[in-house]
């Protein structure tokens, strides 16, 4: 063992390893992570940018629809304006288009009007006359009217020179004659009087119905009220008096061969009359619009009413009555004769003139 040991080899003496260096690949490291910091860095500067380029975009959209908008809304209003423009300068036109016609036609009517006599002036100064007659006496009843309008017209007339009117005279002269014999209706005084007898009716009190059934109806009693037929003096006379009015209260007397009319209440009397004023408007109606049927039927239930529910022995009920009898006898609506042929001779007339001025 000994001998075999010391037969080995001498150990060999081994040297230290040498240390290895580090320190590029920590500069590697810090080059990598500080690129990788810069591009991380690019990159959310470059997100940035998008996003604002994005917002940017939008904004631009929004302004540009906000653009057309307002530009389209422009648009409609100025075709709006000019659809306006060409309605209003149409209506322009055909307004002066109307005026030229009227003063197209004024022209003519004064270059005949210049060649136009004094004779034919008057003539038609008399067809206007006829014309109110005839308005006066058909439209308004107004026969007084009418005849001074036919007169005044035969006096133009007159003032004429033209021969050719004496057919036109002749039977104005028929028509003023027959006006003349109608009597003339005073509408007037008609309706007057009707409303004087309206205030009449407004003035009857329950006093002026008929005593049988006036309110407060105490039989004869109030006209008992003279002396006593014996003379009896002082407190036995007034004693007897009241005896009696009490027992002519308690103790009424009425004929039993006559008719009895029910008794008014106050609300019935004023119901009486408000009715006998609406007859007598009626009747005024009547006279304006010259209707006689229905001037004589109002009448005719007027004295009708009053003659029931009134007394005829009061003075005002009596006035009233005999009012109402007169303008019962009036006629309000005569026979209205034609007076339009003279007028239609005298349209003839001018007519005829104005052919042979046109010929000439």
């Amino acid at each position: 063992m000994t001998e075999t040991t010391k037969q080995l080899p001498a150990p060999i003496a081994k040297e230290p390893l040498a240390r290895q260096k580090v320190w590029p690949v920590w500069v590697i490291a810090l080059v990598a992570l500080a690129c990788v910091a810069a591009l991380a860095l690019w990159n959310w500067q470059q997100w940035n940018d998008n996003q604002a380029t994005i917002q940017l975009l939008k904004g631009l959209q929004q302004d540009t629809a906000q653009l057309e908008s307002l530009y389209g809304d422009r648009g409609t209003q100025q075709s709006q304006r000019l659809q306006a423009l060409e309605d209003k300068l149409a209506s322009q036109r055909e307004l002066i288009a109307t005026q030229q016609r009227q003063i197209d036609h004024t022209a003519r009517e004064l270059l005949e009007a210049g060649n136009r006599t004094r004779t034919d002036w008057l003539l038609a100064e008399a067809e206007y006359l006829l014309r109110i007659a005839n308005q006066r006496l058909l439209i308004e009843k107004d026969i007084r009217g009418a005849l001074s309008a036919l007169e005044a017209a035969d006096e133009v007339l007159t003032e004429s020179d033209d021969v050719g009117v004496y057919p036109v005279r002749q039977q104005l002269a028929r028509e003023i004659l027959a006006l003349k014999g109608i009597s003339s209706v005073d509408r007037t005084g008609l309706y007057l009087t009707l409303e004087a007898a309206i205030d009449s009716v407004h003035q009857l009190t329950d006093q002026a119905l008929i005593s049988e059934q006036a309110p407060g109806f105490v039989g004869n009693a109030q006209s008992e009220e003279g002396p006593g037929e014996g003379g009896e003096p002082g407190l036995l006379l007034r004693t007897w008096k009241k005896i009696k009015s009490t027992l002519m209260q308690v103790v009424v007397v009425r004929r039993l061969d006559e008719s009895v009319k029910p008794l008014l209440s106050p609300d019935q009397s004023a119901y009486a009359r408000l009715n006998l004023q609406l007859m007598l408007e009626e009747a005024e109606m009547a006279v304006l619009r010259g209707n006689q049927t229905l001037y004589e039927r109002s009448l005719t239930k007027a004295q009708a009413a009053v003659e029931d529910w009134y007394d005829g022995s009061n003075p005002r009920v009596s006035a009233l009555t005999n009012t109402l009898g007169e303008l019962k006898a009036r006629n309000v609506a005569p026979d209205l004769p034609d007076i339009s042929k003279s007028l239609g001779l005298l349209k003839e007339r001018l007519a005829g003139r104005l052919n042979k001025g046109s010929d000439s």
